[in-house]
């Protein structure tokens, strides 16, 4: 029996190198959407690699607890540091969303 081969066999086999699947170090998948008149850079993160953080949606102001699935989005144009997390279901409801955002008393604006 021949040992398991532990490595890719490379990008000759599957017609596509690893840089064209569109999914990242994070677990998930990359895409563009046109959103307000601009283009956005809209990563999907799986739970497994958002392990140990947390965030904060923009879309409900709610927090993203450690290991929860969830998306990355920013405008393309912008850098690193305009990065937002959102809950998956609100990013698809981010149309339907009024600006305002309410929050409660005692919640801490970020």
């Amino acid at each position: 029996m021949s040992p398991r081969r532990n490595r890719p066999k490379g990008a000759g086999s599957s017609g596509r190198s690893a840089g064209e699947d569109g999914s990242g170090r994070y677990g998930g998948w990359q895409s563009s959407e046109s959103w307000q008149g601009e283009e956005w850079s809209v990563r999907h993160v799986a739970g497994a690699s958002a392990q140990g953080k947390s965030y904060r949606c923009p879309g409900c102001d709610q927090l993203i607890p450690d290991g929860v699935p969830h998306v990355v989005a920013w405008p393309a144009h912008s850098g690193v540091d305009d990065r937002r997390h959102w809950h998956k279901a609100c990013w698809n409801a981010k149309d339907r969303r009024t600006t305002r955002v309410q929050r409660s008393r005692n919640a801490p604006r970020f």
